[in-house]
């Protein structure tokens, strides 16, 4: 079942650590089948180094194992909050990568502060809240993903393809497995170069507005220009 899209997810996963965002297993992606809503995402535990398409677990919407022989990611109850948010959501990934994982756990949103971070990502990359006593201790993964639905009401999940977990890490999206992959890559390039940043200019400021806007909407919507048009 699925057989294309677990052979997309098992790629999608494997770049994990090939661009260094994940150590041992600490990382997952899923993608989606929207028209027939189940979902296929890593198995929970099993080394990179071990896994093969075979081995990614189909689930639907209500948290059913469909077919696999092992158990899905732990963080499986998020991914399906998220889906279930939002149809432009087509891919998700979750990491502890270093640099997105320590403003998660500092706490703070990471400000737009130049053209790297506003060609992907537009204004600040939002840090919500840590979970309370009572949420953690009862569906923690599941609130989790509520905790970022919360947040996301009534904005463009596109727009802000990623968020950070206080105290825990990174989640990203996009309109595949592949971009969402994509999407953590920059993610983690972004959140290495505010970090950067403040240390060399501890007075610095977010970029202008005009220049945020500049550089989003020359690559996204309808009168983007940046790249070759595909006939």
């Amino acid at each position: 079942m699925l057989e294309e899209l677990k052979y997309q997810v098992y790629e999608a996963n494997m770049k994990l650590p090939e661009y260094g965002l994940v150590t041992f297993t600490w990382g997952n992606v899923s993608g989606i089948d929207k028209e027939r809503e189940y979902f296929v995402i890593k198995p929970s535990g099993v080394d990179y180094d071990k896994l093969s398409p075979e081995d990614m677990v189909v689930m639907d919407l209500e948290g059913n194992k469909v077919e696999g022989k092992w158990n899905p990611s732990s963080d499986t109850a998020t991914h399906i909050e998220l889906y279930k948010a939002s149809r432009d959501i087509g891919g998700i990934v979750h990491t502890h990568s270093t640099w997105a994982t320590s403003w998660a756990q500092s706490g703070r949103s990471i400000p737009c502060y130049g053209t790297t971070h506003a060609d992907y990502m537009y204004g600040e990359i939002p840090c919500v809240r840590c979970l309370t006593r009572e949420e953690i201790e009862d569906e923690y993964e599941r609130n989790t993903g509520r905790l970022i639905v919360e947040y996301f009401k009534g904005k463009d999940y596109l727009a802000m393809p990623a968020v950070l977990c206080k105290d825990h890490g990174p989640f990203t999206w996009g309109k595949d497995a592949k971009e969402a992959v994509h999407n953590a890559v920059v993610l983690e390039e972004v959140a290495k170069m505010a970090a950067n940043c403040e240390l060399i200019n501890r007075k610095v400021q977010p970029a202008p507005q005009e220049l945020l806007d500049k550089h989003y909407f020359r690559k996204h919507g309808e009168n983007a220009y940046y790249g070759q048009k595909r006939s």
